[in-house]
């Protein structure tokens, strides 16, 4: 089961009313707030806020106005005690109508239509994932209670997944399709998402991001099903060197399990790693590990309560694992299973395969 998001469904351009003017103008409320707190805009860089403007609630509202050359993603902020609102939105010129609390509305421009209109649709849908999944954790289910809550997740996720690529695809040419394919485009499989990096307008295609995702497609096509696999080295949580070439092609099919001890998703799915490599270990079949941790003490510590068993690996440069660099990693936990004589068989193993019998021998 994929990570619960938040994204939205598509709403045309063509169908909204253009704002007039070159200058905007954002006017919000805020639930519980008291004339002469301060509410702000910022930016969010490498998970970090960075302030931009400010305003002063005078009246029960508040105001900016200012000129923005194009259209960007930026947070509205309000911090009091324990009372924290964010929000984001679509900074352009025109009206721009805010409310800032539990329940978030921003309205009045081209970009934040569309936005806030696939935020609606997809909080309905994550509201239902998550009810789902709570109903999942009930001790009485029978296995064939499970199953079929299991098929109904998929399915909640299949649409969410759907959405995503549909919305992207549909408004690749605006600011939102490209905000939502840096994103997002983790969801897209890399013949789709160079289809739609094709269709990108000139004046976004020298974007730092785009180039990123092209290089990326470009990768993957490297190492795709069919392909050889491509050998690295890294350390052992013991500090010592090795290499995949050190099991694959050594006559066992290989699988390179990419994760990290601070990826739940990962942690979540490590019993049914743990129960494969019990059940085939003996039997033609090798894990190696490639960890995406920084820290190290944090990495043996991961292994040691995952009880897991297989050789690992790692660098420990985060996201900017070489391992996972050279084949296109975007999102943990990623697997990769490789064939006998050495060549990329299936990727996202686990997801794919772990339901129905590993392999016939």
């Amino acid at each position: 089961m994929k990570k619960f998001m938040y994204v939205f469904a598509a709403v045309s351009l063509s169908t909204l009313s253009c704002t007039s003017g070159n200058t905007y103008k954002i006017t919000g409320v805020v639930d519980g707030a008291a004339n002469g707190d301060t509410v702000f805009i910022q930016n969010r860089v490498n998970r970090e806020f960075i302030k931009l403007d400010s305003a002063i609630i005078k009246d029960g509202k508040f105001i900016f106005e200012g000129k923005q050359d194009s259209t960007v993603n930026r947070y509205i902020t309000y911090t009091k005690g324990e009372r924290k609102y964010f929000a984001d939105f679509f900074l352009e010129n025109g009206d721009i109508s805010l409310s800032l609390g539990e329940k978030d509305s921003i309205v009045g421009t081209p970009s934040n239509y569309i936005y806030q209109a696939f935020k609606t649709q997809m909080n309905a849908l994550n509201s239902k994932m998550e009810t789902v999944y709570t109903s999942m954790q009930a001790p009485t289910l029978t296995e064939e209670q499970k199953k079929v809550k299991s098929e109904e997740m998929n399915a909640l996720d299949k649409s969410m997944t759907g959405t995503i690529v549909q919305t992207i695809d549909k408004n690749i040419a605006n600011p939102v399709g490209i905000y939502l394919l840096k994103a997002y485009n983790y969801y897209i499989e890399y013949d789709k998402l160079e289809t739609i990096l094709e269709k990108i307008p000139t004046k976004y295609q020298k974007n730092e991001d785009i180039l990123h995702l092209k290089d990326l497609v470009k990768t993957a096509k490297a190492t795709s099903v069919g392909q050889k696999f491509v050998d690295f080295s890294m350390l052992t949580p013991e500090g010592k060197p090795i290499k995949l070439s050190d099991y694959a092609g050594k006559g066992k099919y290989v699988l390179v399990d990419f994760w990290a001890s601070w990826c739940g998703p990962c942690r979540q799915e490590m019993p049914n790693l743990v129960k494969v490599y019990t059940q085939y270990k003996d039997k033609g079949f090798e894990i190696v590990g490639v960890s995406l941790d920084k820290d190290g003490v944090s990495w043996k510590n991961g292994i040691k309560r995952l009880n897991i068993t297989w050789p690992q690996m790692s660098d420990l440069k985060y996201w900017e694992c070489e391992g996972s660099k050279l084949y296109a990693i975007r999102s943990i936990p990623h697997t990769l299973l490789l064939d006998k004589m050495e060549k990329l068989l299936l990727e996202d193993f686990m997801e794919k395969n772990y339901k129905q019998n590993w392999l016939s021998y």
